[in-house]
């Protein structure tokens, strides 16, 4: 068996003896591609998003020296017309960036080209001495008339991680095999799967011959990565788990006609575990935001605390330019981070949100680190803050939002509804990972500031929050009872606290009073 040829189908057959989910179906849009002008493929998505699974189960279908007919036989493929017609017909080469990671970056690109010539090798005896991969496919092709598959996983691996001089040599490698004269005679098919899309030389793509699907336009292989609420339900039934809990920690991304697409290495994660917990430390330790959001700072800064209020904020995506280290403008940084997985990008208004609990905490622990003042402050202490708040403690809370002092702030100004929420949803942001948060939800006659209510199988009280300007906190709990916000949250929680906060300018201090109503 080959290393990058001829290597057999194990790779996908254990992945199918483990929780698998079908996601067969991509093979279909393969297939239609194949010896057409459309052959050149790439798809990015974030890390940990089912890429090389897909790159595998891809590899062990077109694979000559396979048999795999009793591994797909029951997927969805297998209703395909083309399904046979191209089951194991292929020589087919898998490249994956990530074997070449302990090469002298001075060198990897001719060093990773003759190891894989090497292999190729072994499966065509014939094959002369040569030091340029592209040269050694067209001579098999002129010798034998075979064409290839070629499956490249992580191909972005020497954009992100290399020096500007051993990454310009790489794209010239790339572009010296897709864009010659003969690559339509030597390829059938060229997949290349990696977290960005395809760099840009100048204000065009390097491989301008690629059709792309990425997080930001990826058409119909929208469904085929990541996982969509059937299949989390699914999940969730073989395990035991709670659909609710599931969405809240992983689900929240939207990916082209997808409105709820699932975080599927973290859903996996917790079915082994049993436990909802964040395992993004686990599946994005290849890089931290912080340096990121910092670049063109008062924009990003301000952008992130209104997605850290639950917002979304408008990003023009057009400017990036597919690699990491071109990032200027708070547009940039965006697009980035939605490439990276921790936005969700929504094509229909060009706008960006965080997704979800798990990766709202990475935000939480990269602006803690990066040290933006009184909102690092909040942020660092909002778990103290919540579990005060449950006990009652008065003086705590008002201690707290003094100390945050949100009024002095250079981004939150007590101006109007929408600012005070958000001091709110930054001083309780721990919150998050207990609790569903509302704003201006419909409660009674009006409308409450923030509504807090309890995640299933919870011991934790619902909680609502009035934070009033030039009003006192017993104007705040008037105001919660006049307009009968309790009897909104009646049945959803056995206790309900409702929580006053006044704010005098004059004295420069928050007022705090919390009275029980039981639910």
């Amino acid at each position: 068996m080959g290393i990058f040829i001829d290597k057999g189908n194990l790779a996908f057959q254990s992945i199918k003896n483990s929780d698998f989910i079908d996601k067969s179906g991509l093979i279909e849009i393969l297939n239609d591609n194949i010896d057409t002008q459309h052959r050149y493929i790439c798809v990015s998505r974030p890390r940990r998003f089912g890429k090389s699974i897909a790159a595998k189960m891809i590899y062990a279908y077109y694979d000559r020296k396979s048999d795999s007919a009793n591994l797909f036989d029951d997927l969805e493929i297998s209703k395909s017309e083309s399904y046979k017609k191209h089951l194991n017909k292929y020589p087919t080469i898998y490249i994956d960036w990530n074997r070449f990671s302990l090469m002298d970056n001075k060198t990897v690109v001719e060093d990773s080209q003759k190891e894989i010539i090497k292999d190729i090798k072994e499966s065509y005896p014939f094959l002369k001495e040569k030091n340029i991969l592209m040269t050694a496919l067209e001579e098999i092709h002129k010798e034998t008339g075979d064409r290839f598959v070629l499956i490249i996983d992580e191909w972005d691996k020497l954009v992100r991680d290399i020096d500007e001089k051993t990454k310009n040599k790489y794209v010239k490698l790339l572009r010296s095999m897709f864009k010659s004269n003969t690559a339509d005679d030597v390829f059938l098919l060229v997949y290349l799967t990696g977290i960005l899309p395809i760099i840009k030389v100048e204000s065009q793509s390097a491989l301008n011959n690629f059709d792309e699907y990425s997080v930001i336009r990826p058409a119909k292989t929208a469904k085929y990565y990541g996982f969509t609420p059937d299949e989390v339900v699914k999940i969730c039934n073989n395990h035991n788990l709670n659909i609710e809990l599931m969405k809240h920690a992983y689900d929240g991304y939207i990916i082209g006609s997808e409105k709820s697409i699932f975080n599927p290495n973290s859903v996996m994660l917790a079915a082994e575990d049993g436990e909802y917990n964040s395992h993004w430390s686990k599946s994005a330790a290849y890089t931290t935001i912080e340096h990121y959001i910092g670049i063109d700072h008062d924009k990003v800064q301000q952008k992130i605390i209104k997605m850290l209020n639950g917002e979304s904020v408008t990003v023009e995506v057009t400017s990036f330019r597919n690699d990491m280290k071109h990032i200027d403008t708070s547009d940039d940084v965006l697009t980035l981070l939605a490439h990276l997985g921790y936005l969700s990008f929504n094509p229909e208004d060009s706008t960006v949100r965080i997704p979800n609990t798990e990766v709202a905490g990475e935000f939480r622990l990269s602006i803690a680190r990066a040290g933006w003042g009184e909102v690092s402050k909040a942020l660092e202490d909002s778990l103290t803050l919540i579990n005060k708040t449950i006990e009652q403690d008065v003086d705590y809370i008002s201690e707290a939002f003094d100390k945050y002092r949100f009024e002095a702030s250079s981004i939150i100004k007590y101006k109007d509804e929408n600012s005070m929420a958000c001091a709110i949803t930054l001083a309780y942001f721990a919150a998050k990972r207990y609790y569903k948060i509302f704003r201006e939800q419909p409660a009674g006659k009006g409308f409450a500031d923030m509504i807090f209510l309890p995640l299933p199988n919870s011991t934790r009280p619902a909680i609502v929050i009035e934070l009033k300007s030039k009003k006192s906190a017993q104007g705040a709990i008037d105001q919660i009872k006049n307009k009968n916000y309790p009897q909104a949250l009646q049945g959803l929680s056995n206790k309900i606290l409702l929580v006053g906060i006044g704010w005098s300018k004059r004295k420069a201090r928050h007022d705090v009073k919390i009275e029980v109503v039981e639910g």
